[in-house]
């Protein structure tokens, strides 16, 4: 990595930055007006944040303080491997294997530093978002480990690349449709939305992993949630919708996903964290086992 790609990967960091926060602030409204309320403007969002990270915040100690620049200097070395269509920061690093471990640096950091805070609502929240991202990755990465087999790669844009050679028809969730169905589950999952946000309920855990969260610390809380949104919601759009040939297609394709997953999560009521954890494993992961045998013994869309 050179300073150029350095400096390319920062612009990327930008702009992913702004375009999913707006999006955030577009949802925002939309979801209001499927309430029937008016709802904050689009740039709320972006005032909220600004004014979060210009204001001080009470610390708990090393860890709590460390923990939250782990978890969003892990986070944000993630989005720079993430092709923004066709634009990528670092070619050829775009690999699955290594988002995944880069990513996970953020999530521990993360974990650290709330249950730094010696609050038991922090670690209760903790507990369990970790238990829910257990539920949601076994299924989802069953069904990505299909798509390698399938087309013996594991970069994104390669396999985007593979899919839109077979045009609309060569969308991998139309060619693995129980796998696009567990990818959007456990992506309702990743995002934290409803049924799945029992982690972060305000009503029983006081907000949960966040609740000894204010001021600047708060800031980058939200960064970090923009930034593992962007993440997320790339991946599925990469790997089940082939990506995007241009800048504009991706952004239109991630846009319309990201929305219809808001909608859903507002009409939903919300799991407790052990039916959302039996649903994972009952219905999401029986899926992608049946998935993953028609790919590997019957040659389901293998390339």
């Amino acid at each position: 990595m050179n300073l150029v790609n350095f400096a390319y990967g920062l612009l990327l960091l930008l702009a992913a930055f702004v375009f999913q926060t707006t999006l955030t602030g577009i949802n925002r409204k939309v979801v209001a007006r499927l309430q029937r309320r008016r709802g904050p403007k689009f740039y709320q969002q972006f005032i909220d944040i600004f004014k979060a990270l210009s204001k001080g915040s009470t610390t708990h100690g090393w860890v709590f303080d460390f923990g939250v620049i782990m978890a969003l200097g892990g986070i944000m070395a993630t989005a720079i491997f993430i092709p923004f269509g066709p634009l990528k920061a670092v070619p050829g690093m775009d690999n699955i294997f290594i988002i995944a471990y880069v990513l996970a640096v953020g999530m521990l950091g993360m974990a650290m530093s709330a249950s730094g805070s010696g609050n038991p609502w922090a670690s209760i929240g903790v507990s369990r978002a970790l238990t829910n991202m257990l539920a949601y990755d076994i299924p989802f990465m069953m069904v990505v480990f299909g798509l390698i087999f399938a087309f013996d790669s594991s970069s994104l844009s390669g396999l985007a690349a593979i899919q839109r050679e077979g045009g609309l028809l060569g969308w991998n969730v139309l060619r693995f449709p129980l796998g696009g169905i567990v990818a959007m589950i456990s992506l309702q999952g990743m995002l934290g939305k409803k049924p799945f946000d029992s982690f972060i309920a305000p009503a029983e855990i006081a907000s949960g992993p966040m609740v000894e969260y204010g001021g600047r610390h708060l800031g980058m809380l939200f960064l970090l949630h923009e930034y593992s949104t962007f993440i997320e919601v790339s991946l599925i759009v990469h790997l089940f919708f082939g990506g995007g040939a241009t800048v504009l297609e991706f952004m239109v394709k991630y846009a319309v996903i990201y929305t219809f997953l808001n909608l859903v999560s507002n009409v939903l009521p919300r799991f407790k964290i052990d039916q959302a954890v039996t649903f994972f494993y009952k219905v999401p992961l029986a899926m992608a086992v049946v998935q993953t045998f028609l790919i590997i013994f019957l040659g389901m869309g293998v390339a």
